[in-house]
């Protein structure tokens, strides 16, 4: 992996040069990409960075419900443990608590020594062209996905995996969990049933949490699910 060195990129003294140079950039490209388009500046400077309040300024912080003083993602853990990594990347998607799918880019900043002090990060919120799709793909049906396709999901635990897999199962639907009526939440615990989800400890206390519904709600849900196989 190749170092950026302050040869090949411009460096900073701090974290707060960098938001000076960038905060008009950042109000412009909010303006800009609309509503579903948030954009994030991370303070990332110091041995001892608190990665639970990283977030120096923010646009359209509704999309992921961040603020000033908010954490950093996952990937603020991968930068700590390599200040002086090629981190920067583009494109690449994430997914929100409730299940909405982003497309993200994310690059970094870095001091005269060429360590990673700041962040600046676009997040597109896709639901509203998911919603779109949905409508589409009515009309214009694709193609299912093979009948034996593995699905597989990966994680550092069996509560990561179960996330995943409930992440996954709300992605399906197509709409963020806001949207969803009562069918579209009984399909999210038919297929997670189906697929072994609710086998898990405290599977339904999971599945509800994420669907905004309650645990007995969830658990009517589930027959009325298994009640459809």
């Amino acid at each position: 992996m190749t170092t950026p060195t302050a040869a090949t990129q411009e460096t900073y003294e701090s974290a707060d040069e960098v938001l000076q140079r960038y905060r008009p950039i950042m109000r412009a490209l909010a303006a800009a990409g609309g509503p579903s388009v948030e954009v994030v500046l991370h303070n990332l400077d110091g041995a001892d960075v608190d990665l639970g309040h990283t977030i120096m300024a923010i646009e359209n912080g509704h999309v992921t419900g961040r603020s000033v003083g908010g954490p950093s993602t996952s990937l603020g853990l991968d930068v700590m443990k390599d200040r002086r990594g090629d981190h920067d990347a583009f494109g690449y998607t994430a997914h929100t608590a409730d299940g909405r799918e982003l497309r993200c880019s994310s690059v970094y900043f870095r001091n005269a020594a060429g360590d990673i002090i700041a962040s600046f990060c676009i997040n597109v919120d896709l639901s509203p062209l998911q919603s779109a799709r949905g409508i589409l793909d009515a009309l214009l049906p694709a193609a299912a996905p093979a009948a034996d396709a593995p699905r597989e999901h990966f994680g550092t635990d069996l509560v990561s995996v179960m996330d995943a897999m409930i992440t996954d199962a709300i992605g399906e639907i197509g709409r963020p969990v806001a949207q969803m009526s009562r069918d579209d939440k009984i399909t999210v615990l038919q297929r997670l049933d189906q697929r072994g989800a609710t086998q898990m400890r405290k599977s339904i206390e999971s599945i509800a949490k994420r669907l905004g519904i309650s645990r007995v709600t969830a658990y009517a849900y589930l027959d009325e699910a298994r009640a459809r196989d």
